[in-house]
């Protein structure tokens, strides 16, 4: 049975679960009823981060366009522009033992395409959910629900998988932001 979250809890991962090396992060939304009259669409994004929360390079940027990372450990299957149907929006598969050591945190977030020229924002979206599933096992291991408490922003830190003391854990973020993408891009110390 998953463990379910809440915002700022942490939980071991590999140390919970020996033996265990590869998982899918999945992640889902919901849009609300919105009459804008432009496609909403939202997007997961991966950023792969050294100890000192930044992002060596471009590489280190993972999304639709750029699929795969971490020497091959880290694999974005691809981008769902609609949201619709059950179940995972879009997927990450992690290999954890592959991860090179230079990376200290896998972080994900959720974003919202062209969000402020569209009007757009976390306000009109429902069900946000991150989750870790065992990929060998298919067994719901982490879930976080993100709620409903997103009015103005545009990205959201859902959560990330870190190092500690030689396991994986994952931490529930739940952090918001104005500005989208390029907002976090430049957080993680890259260029927009």
């Amino acid at each position: 049975m998953a463990i379910n979250l809440s915002k700022g809890q942490k939980v071991d991962l590999t140390k919970s679960n020996p033996g265990m090396s590869k998982v899918v992060v999945g992640l889902g939304w919901d849009t609300n009823k919105y009459d804008g009259g432009q496609d909403f669409d939202l997007d997961s994004s991966v950023f792969l981060l050294n100890a000192n929360g930044k992002a060596a390079s471009e590489a280190d940027f993972i999304f639709y366009n750029n699929t795969v990372g971490a020497a091959g450990a880290v694999e974005h299957t691809g981008d769902n522009r609609t949201g619709e149907g059950e179940g995972d929006d879009e997927q990450v598969k992690v290999n954890l033992t592959a991860i090179p050591s230079s990376i200290e945190k896998v972080t994900f977030a959720i974003t919202i395409h062209d969000g402020e020229a569209r009007g757009q924002n976390f306000g009109q979206v429902s069900n946000s959910y991150v989750r870790i599933v065992n990929e060998d096992t298919n067994e719901e291991l982490i879930r976080y629900d993100l709620g409903e408490d997103f009015s103005i922003e545009t990205a959201i830190v859902v959560g990330e998988l870190y190092r500690h003391g030689g396991e994986w854990k994952f931490n529930a973020i739940g952090s918001g932001y104005q500005g989208g993408l390029a907002s976090l891009v430049k957080d993680f110390g890259l260029d927009s």
